[in-house]
């Protein structure tokens, strides 16, 4: 089963928690700010500072700030990989008492995924992990609430998560969106924060993870059943993001969850 991949920075007065794509069922503490992206799509419930529970739908590319004081309770039935920040020092990220969301956060994306490459490597940078955090952590001098993005949105994504194994196009995409190939591009970038493409390459990406964590498929097997052309092809895009190999990936993951084994 994945496990939470946590790192304390700066004495301690950073915390840096990538959570995987299982169940949970969390409270966040009240004293601690949180900075948090989310890398993959997640719906369950949650309460923000009361006992009140409502349904969320929180996209890729969200960017979201918890005031120290303001207490979160989150539930979902798969979770989603998550970036947190936990933030400790007297320095307040935000004014104000209210949870804000910023959703289609490209810079936040980014970082996220950045962080979360060199959380994964087998060796720390300590120097360039601080400073990507650092960077994470400062976009909230920047962040607005932001309205929620068109629902249909909601079914391009939802059909890229069903089908990410088969060849897409923009054209199909479109068609289930209702709108051209052109408002798609522009209304998804602005929702998500990267490109279509982009996406469903991580989409991708995030199957063949979970297929190399839990199983023993040869490589080859994994790259075709997670709609990449081949081999190399998965590779390179693994690659790309982690800077990690397929092989490297599956004993990394298996030192992460066993260490010492």
């Amino acid at each position: 089963m994945p496990q939470v991949l946590e790192r304390s920075l700066l004495n301690g007065r950073l915390c840096l928690q990538l959570l995987p794509a299982v169940a949970y069922s969390a409270r966040d503490p009240a004293q601690w700010q949180t900075v948090g992206v989310t890398l993959e799509r997640q719906c369950g419930v949650h309460a923000i500072d009361s006992d009140r529970r409502e349904d969320f739908d929180t996209w890729p590319g969200t960017l979201a700030l918890t005031p120290r004081g303001v207490e979160v309770f989150s539930e979902s039935a798969s979770g989603g990989e998550y970036l947190l920040a936990r933030w400790q020092d007297d320095t307040p990220l935000l004014t104000g008492q209210r949870r804000l969301h910023s959703p289609g956060h490209a810079s936040a994306l980014a970082l996220g995924r950045e962080v979360r490459r060199l959380l994964l490597a087998a060796t720390t940078d300590e120097l360039a992990l601080e400073q990507r955090a650092l960077a994470f952590v400062g976009l909230t001098q920047v962040i607005r609430a932001s309205s929620v993005p068109s629902p249909g949105l909601g079914r391009v994504l939802q059909q890229m998560t069903d089908e990410y194994a088969q060849p897409l196009s923009l054209a199909q995409l479109a068609l289930t969106y209702g709108h051209s190939e052109l408002r798609l591009l522009r209304d998804f970038r602005r929702a998500v924060g990267i490109t279509p493409h982009a996406w469903i390459t991580e989409v991708r990406l995030q199957a063949a993870r979970r297929l190399l964590e839990r199983t023993d498929l040869p490589l080859a097997a994994v790259a075709q059943d997670c709609g990449f052309a081949h081999q190399s092809h998965l590779g390179s895009a693994l690659g790309k993001s982690l800077g990690l190999t397929p092989r490297q990936y599956r004993l990394q993951f298996s030192r992460v969850c066993h260490p010492g084994a």
